[in-house]
Order: C-alpha cells, then sequence, then structure tokens
C-alpha cells in the first residue's frame, strides 16, 4: 500500500478515534478526511475485498444486516458500513474502521456495503462491486430524486462503471427489467404458478405503465404496491425469469414471518411482507456466494432487530415499537404490519422535514392512514415534529379523532408519551431524523446503549 493511503488512513482512523472520544461520534469526517489526502483511497482499500452493494429506495439496512448475518455463517471476514452513512464519505470511513482488523484476516474478506442510489455511481468509479443487488425503487424524496425513472438511471450509471458486475435485482418490480444493461443480471422474487388471475394494481400506484408500449401492466399476483408477477397484454412485456425466490407464506404475525424459499422453510424476527423481501434478498447474495440454505436458516432466525426497523424496548413497562416511514409504500406495509396487533396500543407519529428526510413532504396524502384511522384499538395517540401542524391535518383528513392527535414538542416529549401510556403497547411511526433525535435521547435517558449517527 502506498505512503500517501497510509498515511490517508492513519488521519482518517485517528480522527475516528477521536470522534467517538469527545463527541457522540461521527461517520462522514473520517472518509472526508482522508479522501482530500488521497482521492483514490476508496480503490486501495476496497481493492482487498470482494464487495457487495446493496442498493434501492427501501429496505437497505435491514437487507444489508440481514446479509452480512448469513455471510458471516461461511466466511470468516465480513466487514459492512453499519453506522447508517451510505454515501461515499461514509463507505470510505467504514473501510478505514475495517483496515486493523482486516490486516488480521485470513482468505477471503468480504465487504457488504449499503450505497444510497444516488451516491452509487461516485462508489462505482472506484471499486469494481461482485455484486450490486437492488431492493426495489418506490417515489421517495421528491425534491432529491425526482421520478423513479430518474432514480434508476442513477443506479444504471453506478453499475455501467463496472460492466463485469453481476445485478441481483427485484425480478417483481417491473423498472428493473425496463432497459437493457451492459451488466449481466439475476432475478429474485416471489414464486408464481398460477397465471389464471388477471389483476390490475391501485390506481394511485407508480410504475405500473408498460416501458414497452405504456399500456397499463396486469398482473397474475400482487405482494404490495407494484411489486408481482406482472405482465403486458398488450405487447407481451412480462416479469423476467427468477433464479431466487419465495415458494409460500406460512404465516405473517406482528412479531415475526414464516415462509419458504427455494423448497426450505425460514423465519425471521421481524415482520411483514417487505421484511420477507429483505430477507429473499439477503437469501439470494447468500445463494449466489455459495452459501448453504441450512446456514442462511440459522443466520436469519438469529438475526437481531435494527434501531427504527421493528425494534421493541421496554419503557418503564411499556412495549415499544419502532418503525421508520418515509414513503406512501413503506408507510403503507406499515400500515399493514400494525393492522395485525390485536391487542389496545398507544400510536405516536413523528413528521419531520429536514434533507435526510426528503423537504416534500406530500407524500403523506398519498399514505393510507384511513386504514390505521379505521383500527379500533388505538385508543390514545400523539403526533409531533417539525411538520406537526401538516401531520395533523392529514391524519383529520383520514379520520382520526382530537383524542388521538394530541401534540409532543420533542423527542423528551415523545419518550414522555410512552411512559405514560395508557396501554402497554406503544407503535411509534417516524421519518429519519426525527427517529435520530429519539436515539439520542433514549440513549441519554439510558433505554438504550448507544446513539445512532
Amino acid at each position: 500500500m502506498a505512503f500517501k493511503t497510509q498515511f490517508a488512513s492513519a488521519i482518517g482512523r485517528n480522527s475516528q478515534l477521536l470522534l467517538k472520544r469527545f463527541t457522540s461520534g461521527g461517520t462522514s469526517l473520517p472518509g472526508k478526511l482522508a479522501a482530500s489526502i488521497d482521492p483514490d483511497i476508496l480503490a486501495h482499500l476496497g481493492a482487498e475485498y470482494q464487495v457487495i452493494i446493496i442498493t434501492g429506495t427501501n429496505g437497505k439496512s435491514v437487507t444489508t444486516a440481514l446479509t452480512v448475518n448469513i455471510l458471516r455463517e461461511a466466511f470468516d471476514h465480513v466487514m459492512t458500513n453499519d453506522s447508517g452513512s451510505n454515501m461515499l464519505q461514509g463507505v470510505i470511513s467504514s473501510f478505514i474502521a475495517d483496515s486493523k482488523a482486516a490486516k488480521k484476516a485470513t482468505g477471503k474478506k468480504i465487504a457488504v456495503l449499503e450505497v444510497d442510489e444516488a451516491s452509487l455511481r461516485h462508489v462505482t468509479k472506484h471499486i469494481k462491486p461482485l455484486l450490486i443487488l437492488t431492493t426495489n425503487i418506490f417515489r421517495d424524496q421528491m425534491d432529491r430524486y425526482g421520478e423513479i425513472y430518474t432514480t434508476y438511471d442513477y443506479i444504471l450509471q453506478g453499475a455501467a462503471q463496472s460492466p463485469d458486475t453481476t445485478l441481483l435485482m427485484n425480478g417483481d418490480a417491473p423498472i428493473f427489467s425496463s432497459r437493457d444493461t451492459v451488466n449481466p443480471r439475476q432475478y429474485f422474487g416471489f414464486y408464481n404458478d398460477d397465471k389464471s388471475a388477471d389483476l390490475l394494481a391501485d390506481n394511485n400506484t407508480d410504475g405500473i405503465i408498460c416501458p414497452q408500449c405504456e399500456q397499463v401492466l396486469h398482473y397474475h399476483a400482487i405482494t404490495y404496491a407494484n411489486l408481482g408477477d406482472f405482465y403486458c397484454p398488450n405487447c407481451g412485456f412480462s416479469r423476467p425469469k427468477l433464479s431466487y425466490g419465495v415458494d409460500n407464506i406460512i404465516e405473517l404475525t406482528p412479531e415475526s414471518a414464516r415462509f419458504s424459499m427455494d423448497g426450505y422453510p425460514y423465519e425471521i424476527g421481524v415482520a411483514g411482507m417487505y421484511n420477507v423481501y429483505n430477507a429473499l434478498a439477503a437469501y439470494s447474495i447468500g445463494r449466489y456466494l455459495g452459501v448453504s440454505q441450512a446456514q442462511i436458516q440459522n443466520a436469519l432466525k438469529n438475526s437481531q432487530r435494527m434501531f427504527g426497523r421493528q425494534e421493541a424496548l421496554a419503557v418503564e413497562g411499556h412495549d415499544l415499537r419502532i418503525n421508520l416511514i418515509k414513503n406512501p409504500v413503506g408507510l403503507n406495509q406499515v400500515v399493514d404490519l400494525v393492522a395485525l396487533e390485536k391487542e389496545p396500543f398507544t400510536l405516536i407519529t413523528l413528521l419531520n422535514d429536514q434533507p435526510a428526510d426528503g423537504q416534500d413532504i406530500s407524500w403523506i396524502w398519498d399514505g393510507n392512514f384511513e386504514e390505521l384511522a379505521q383500527l379500533n384499538n388505538i385508543t390514545e395517540g400523539y403526533i409531533g415534529g417539525s411538520r406537526v401542524e401538516d401531520l395533523a391535518t392529514r391524519l383529520e383528513v383520514a379520520g382520526f379523532n382530537n383524542q388521538q392527535l394530541e401534540r409532543v414538542a420533542d423527542s423528551k416529549g415523545a419518550i414522555q408519551a410512552v411512559k405514560e401510556a395508557k396501554n402497554e403497547k406503544v407503535y411509534l411511526l417516524t421519518t429519519y431524523t426525527a427517529m435520530l433525535d429519539l436515539r439520542k435521547e433514549l440513549a441519554n435517558q439510558g433505554y438504550v446503549k448507544e446513539r445512532m449517527h
């Protein structure tokens, strides 16, 4: 390794130590400092690893965590950027943080990287991954990404810079087979042998226009939103052949999901159809790399919940469940999950509009808050965040009553509402930066060990 790279790594590593000692930590600054000294540092550090990149609108973090668990069943050294920073500087910081452990590792070193869709093209300038997995593309952060095909363009630009990289794509999403690519492709999805059904997605769903003839796509089966066994009765465009798939959903509860993939039973300790997709995506990576089904079964069963993704916390005798919401499709899947709850519960909803959330909050009008309002076991509710009044208007229109719309001023107020809740179970729905504030306050009060950076 060149002296410049060694020096840049040392500066980055020392800055990480200082940040951890004197602040709540930092994920981007070490990478920024190192890149200012050696602009090619990511290429040098990444060359020692077999790199897997996971990108897409929803599910990146959970899919990355599940993939890491799976690969650690079969490989000795698997690193990841689990700090939450999925842009170029954060990726560099993660390699720097792993550099000492990597020197001691023997055998194959693997890096599993969550990468922001718009940042992928910046990362693949420096490293050439073995795989790029795409989870899905839904309308998200319109002020930053624009429409879904703009987001897909970002991904294809990044992939094209590494033409030998295999794209492992969600075959149930029509967008991922809408264009030719220079990269080889494989697909995962939900198997469906029954071609007799002729279904249409909800008319408020994005991405259901045939990319070849611009007619409305039909479906033999729909999992959720625009995902499923699609086909165009006008021109013949249809879902590609799947290499990996879910055979059957056995049981979905508010706590977990049981299902089979390629004839083998699996269980995960998080719920919802969207998490079955996340497990399928991670499974597909594992199988591509030769991990056995038994090893994958063990990894998925023993996976821990991530903060903000159905993590369950005990707060003064209350069972708090925190769910990230950031776009209509993600919200609707969380609503479907909450609707599985049979016990009375308290609902807390927080809406921020910081740059990391997306400053265009019009998406709340496309989310199915109406279904949430119809649940008769929400006995009390609280709302907060920087756009609390917009949220209040939306929930009033959806059918929530005044007793379900009490305001909380900040994260301290939200936690106090949890402590004083009339119900043992509390569901908290929150946008990203409100989730970070909540995590910080939960750490300050001793309910979690670490802040989320």
